[in-house]
């Protein structure tokens, strides 16, 4: 596939006291109920203006998008790829409210393993664990491990 058939989705890494924050869907995406939150870039939107949209959507929640994490390439099926974008989080204001999913944890990064998650989002995955056991490897890490990994030195898109 061509980079113009990637549709260009994004995910919220949030912490708080050194847990990350997953969510489970009321319909699981691709098999596997939990994700991290975020979704798909809609016209002329950022990646930032995307996940802020998107945790105003789900969660009801205002956040402040901080550093880009890191990204890959995933092909869903025969007709539709995704381009992942994983940002680290703020939540800045607004009581969590579940409109799209029925469940969210707090859980550390190595708990992470232990829930379904989908491919796609277990790439992400593989970097924070990579990331809390091994320091500033992850970039070498990526492009060894998670195949389609992009590196961007600056803002994505």
């Amino acid at each position: 596939m061509n980079n113009a058939e990637y549709v260009p989705v994004t995910a919220a890494i949030i912490r708080k006291d050194n847990k990350v924050l997953i969510a489970k869907r009321k319909r699981a995406l691709m098999g596997s109920p939990w994700e991290f939150p975020g979704g798909k870039v809609e016209n002329n939107e950022t990646l930032q203006e995307c996940l802020k949209r998107e945790l105003n959507e789900e969660l009801g929640i205002k956040v402040e998008v901080e550093a880009f994490l890191c990204s890959h390439k995933h092909v869903l099926n025969c007709q539709s790829a995704i381009h992942l974008y994983a940002y680290e989080v703020t939540h800045i204001l607004g009581e969590f409210q579940l409109r799209d999913h029925e469940e969210i944890r707090w859980v550390t990064v190595d708990e992470l393993e232990r829930y379904n998650f989908p491919d796609t989002d277990r790439m992400i995955i593989k970097f924070l664990l990579r990331g809390e056991t091994g320091g500033k490897g992850g970039i070498g890490f990526l492009k060894a491990w998670i195949p389609n990994y992009v590196n961007h030195s600056r803002d994505p898109l």
